[in-house]
C-alpha cells in the first residue's frame, strides 16, 4: 500500500478517511481551502445542524467518535409539526418511540474527526491550500496559498471537497464523463432561537417542522439550549421581504407561535446568507490518468438535499466502503476503488431519490390527514409485524440496510399488507354470508314484495 495519498477536502468525510487510510500505515496529506476551523471558528449562517443517525454513528464508531458524538448531541425520537394554529403535534419516528435521529453541530462534529486525524501518525492536515488545478497526466496538485503557488506530487487523489468540488473539474469534461446538477427553486438561510430563561425555548425531543404548503421552517435544538432554524423558500419568497418591520409582521402571519422567540429575527434574516440546493449526480467516479488516480467521496461525488438528514451519514459511509473495500482487495487501490463506485452509485442515487421525496413530505404531506393515518397505519404494523414490516424511514435512519434495497423492500411489504387486507375483508363477508343468511335472503324477498306491491 505504498504511493503518496492527496485527499482534498477536510470535512467529515475528508478527517474520517485520512484517519481510517493512516491506520493501515498509508501516509495521507489533507488539503483544506479555508483557515484551521479551530482558529477561526465556523461560518456564519452555514451549519445545517446534523441529524446523525446509524449510518454515521457506525462509521464514527471506527475511529472511537460513536460515544463522543452521542454526548454531544441531542436525540430527537421525532416530529413537532406547528401548524398556523392550534397547538403542535408530535410524530414520533418509530413504531415503538424509542428510537431517535441526532442533532448535533456540523462544526462541532468536524472538528471532532479532524483532531483524530492530526492525532493518527501518517496525517498531516494543511490549512489554506485553495485547489487551482489537478493534471491528471502527472497527478500533480496546484494550491494557492497565502505563501503563493505550491505544487504537490500525488498517485492517489481522493476528492472529499464538497458539492462544488474543485477536483472534480479535472475530469469534468472528460469523454464518458456523465454530470447533472439539479437545482431545487427553494434555497435556505438560518436563523437562532436563543434560550427562553435559561432552558429551551420549544420541547428539544423534537425535530420541529412549519410546513406552509410550498416552504417550511425546521428548527433542531442545540446543547447550550438554543435551537438553529432553518428556513427553506424560494428565491422570491427571500427576495420579497427587505425591511425589518416587513420581516417581522411575515412571520407573525405565518409562524406566530415562534415569531416571539427570535429576539434578533431581523438580523439574522438580513445577514445571513442564503445558501442553494442542488442534487448532483456523477459517473464514473474512479478516473486513472498517466499520473495517477483520482477518486470522488462524499458530496463531491453524489451531493443531495437535506430532508432525510442523511448527506453526512452517506458519505461517512462511503469512507467505511473505501476502507472495506481496501481490505477485500488487498490494499490493491485499482480494483478497491473500482469496487467502492460499483457498491456505492446505486445507493447514493436512490437516497437521492428518497431525500427529495421527504421534502415534498415535510413541507406538505404531514399536514395531511390521509398521510397521518397512513404512518399511524405503518406503526400499527410494525406493532404487530415486527421485523417484517419495517417503515421506510426507519430502514433509512435506525439500519444501515443499503439505500438501493429500500424502495424494494417497501414495495414488496406494501404489496403483502394489501394482499392481507383484501384476504381479511374477503373473509369477514364469507362469514357474514354464513352467520346472517336468512336476514339476507328475507331482506331480498321483503324488497321483491315491495317490488310487486305485496
Amino acid at each position: 500500500m505504498t504511493g503518496r495519498v492527496a485527499i482534498v477536502g477536510a470535512g467529515l468525510a475528508g478527517c474520517l478517511l485520512a484517519t481510517l487510510l493512516a491506520r493501515r500505515g498509508i501516509e495521507v496529506t489533507l488539503f483544506e481551502r479555508r483557515e484551521d476551523p479551530r482558529v477561526t471558528g465556523p461560518e456564519r449562517g452555514r451549519s445545517i445542524n446534523l441529524a446523525i443517525s446509524a449510518r454515521g454513528l457506525e462509521a464514527l464508531g471506527q475511529v472511537g467518535l460513536r460515544e463522543l458524538a452521542l454526548s454531544r448531541a441531542l436525540p430527537m425520537h421525532g416530529r413537532m409539526v406547528h401548524g398556523r394554529t392550534g397547538q403542535p403535534g408530535f410524530r414520533p419516528y418509530s413504531a415503538d418511540g424509542k428510537h431517535a435521529i441526532n442533532s448535533i453541530s456540523r462544526a462541532e462534529l468536524n472538528l471532532a474527526l479532524l483532531e483524530v486525524a492530526e492525532r493518527t501518525p501518517g496525517v498531516r492536515a494543511r490549512f489554506d491550500h485553495r485547489l487551482r488545478e489537478l493534471d491528471m497526466a502527472t497527478g500533480r496538485l496546484t494550491f494557492e496559498t497565502a505563501g503563493g503557488e505550491q505544487r504537490v506530487p500525488a498517485d492517489i487523489v481522493l476528492a472529499a471537497d464538497g458539492a462544488y468540488s474543485a477536483a472534480r473539474r479535472a475530469v469534468t469534461f472528460r469523454p464518458g464523463f456523465t454530470f447533472s446538477q439539479d437545482y431545487l427553486e427553494h434555497g435556505y438561510r438560518e436563523l437562532t432561537i436563543p434560550p427562553r430563561n435559561g432552558t429551551f425555548a420549544l420541547d428539544p425531543d423534537a425535530l420541529h417542522i412549519w410546513p406552509r404548503g410550498t416552504s417550511m421552517m425546521i428548527a433542531l435544538p442545540n446543547l447550550d439550549r438554543s435551537f438553529t432554524c432553518t428556513l427553506f423558500w424560494t428565491a422570491g419568497e427571500f427576495a420579497a421581504l427587505t425591511a425589518p418591520p416587513q420581516i417581522r409582521a411575515h412571520f407573525a402571519e405565518h409562524y406566530p407561535d415562534v415569531a416571539g422567540l427570535i429576539p434578533d429575527l431581523a438580523d439574522d434574516y438580513q445577514h445571513n446568507p442564503v445558501g442553494s440546493l442542488a442534487t448532483i449526480r456523477c459517473w464514473p467516479w474512479v478516473h486513472h490518468g498517466d499520473g495517477g488516480t483520482l477518486a470522488l467521496v462524499g458530496d463531491a461525488a453524489h451531493a443531495i438535499v437535506p430532508f432525510f438528514g442523511q448527506g453526512a451519514n452517506c458519505a461517512l459511509e462511503d469512507c467505511i466502503e473505501i476502507d472495506r473495500c481496501l481490505t477485500e482487495a488487498g490494499g490493491d487501490w485499482r480494483a478497491a476503488l473500482e469496487r467502492y463506485e460499483r457498491r456505492r452509485k446505486a445507493n447514493c442515487d436512490a437516497i437521492a431519490d428518497m431525500a427529495l421525496d421527504n421534502f415534498i413530505e415535510m413541507r406538505d404531506r404531514v399536514n395531511s390527514r390521509v398521510f397521518q393515518a397512513q404512518v399511524a397505519a405503518r406503526h400499527f404494523l410494525e406493532r404487530r409485524l415486527p421485523g417484517r414490516y419495517v417503515s421506510r424511514y426507519e430502514l433509512v435512519s435506525f439500519t444501515t440496510m443499503p439505500y438501493a434495497r429500500i424502495p424494494d423492500r417497501m414495495r414488496r411489504q406494501d404489496r403483502a399488507t394489501a394482499l392481507v387486507a383484501t384476504g381479511v375483508a374477503g373473509l369477514l363477508a364469507a362469514a357474514a354470508r354464513q352467520c346472517f343468511p336468512r336476514r339476507h335472503g328475507l331482506t331480498r324477498r321483503n324488497s321483491l314484495t315491495r317490488r310487486n306491491g305485496r
